[in-house]
């Protein structure tokens, strides 16, 4: 596991438990949630023991040992000391300050909704900070043909077909980048007309195609496992040079790769900017929501 949960207190490692394996949420997600649920059970631990916030003792206090009697005195006005804090000690922002928000709701709401070892839930009316609301940056359709046509004419490339259905199903998908990464040849329809992915919390959803998805597709399937002369060792639709499952960091490399070959580089985009471009250009010209 990415994050120490004997670090943690018992109600909180059971937080942990039952978002892994009822709700399905990824390792990451969890440890997200318990290195924010952490900070915050310090802060109140060093608040309420006269602990200087920061200091030496306040980083290596240790409130592993902390029983169901702390979580109970816990009050709405210890939460918002704490975003007090956030803001002004850690000049974390608004959408820092959601996410850790975010944590101790869902913490307070296991403990009293699920487990009912709580009475009171303290978090229930703290509003969430009001964030900036700015519109995420895409590429425009222009920058979208720079980007294929960089792909295109890198004549060198062994990959080329690979990347450039790979980008493809980013511009027109919308589709996350472990989405991509996980599809199996079993999961596209035969016909190339539509696919399955599994996204967060394990949902599966269908992903339909266009004509220049199913184009891409074609062509790179018609060489997936060139060079090979017996069966492809595994069932994922977008191999390695190794003829292995494709990694995430690949595919972000070939991203950057002809982003810079494209003269994007600058605008400093990345695999999850292509999903931002896909659902824009929906909007834009699909009268998608």
């Amino acid at each position: 596991m990415g994050f120490s949960y004997e670090a943690m207190p018992q109600l909180a490692r059971d937080f942990a438990t039952y978002k892994l394996t009822i709700q399905g949420c990824s390792q990451k997600t969890v440890d997200e949630y318990l290195s924010d649920l952490r900070l915050f059970i310090k802060f109140i631990h060093a608040k309420r023991s006269g602990i200087k916030i920061p200091s030496e003792a306040f980083d290596a206090l240790d409130i592993s040992a902390l029983s169901l009697n702390f979580f109970e005195k816990i009050d709405t006005n210890e939460i918002y000391d704490f975003f007090v804090y956030l803001t002004n000690e850690r000049a974390n922002s608004a959408s820092a300050k959601a996410r850790k928000l975010s944590a101790i709701k869902a913490f307070f709401k296991y403990a009293c909704q699920k487990r009912r070892v709580l009475e009171k839930n303290p978090a229930v009316d703290v509003e969430a900070p009001k964030k900036k609301q700015s519109l995420p940056k895409h590429l425009s359709m222009q920058e979208c043909l720079l980007l294929l046509d960089a792909v295109e004419s890198d004549k060198e490339s062994k990959s080329r077909e690979r990347d450039y259905a790979i980008i493809t199903l980013f511009l027109n998908c919308g589709m996350r980048l472990s989405e991509l990464v996980g599809i199996n040849l079993n999961d596209v329809d035969r016909e190339l007309r539509s696919l399955r992915v599994v996204g967060k919390g394990n949902k599966e959803r269908i992903v339909y195609l266009n004509d220049a998805c199913r184009d891409a597709l074609t062509r790179y399937l018609k060489v997936r496992g060139d060079g090979l002369k017996k069966p492809l060792p595994t069932n994922a639709l977008f191999v390695s040079k190794q003829y292995k499952r494709i990694s995430n960091k690949t595919v972000q490399w070939l991203v950057y790769k002809y982003l810079e070959r494209a003269g994007l580089d600058y605008k400093h985009f990345s695999t999850h900017k292509l999903r931002h471009t896909a659902a824009t250009l929906m909007y834009q010209t699909g009268k998608v929501d």
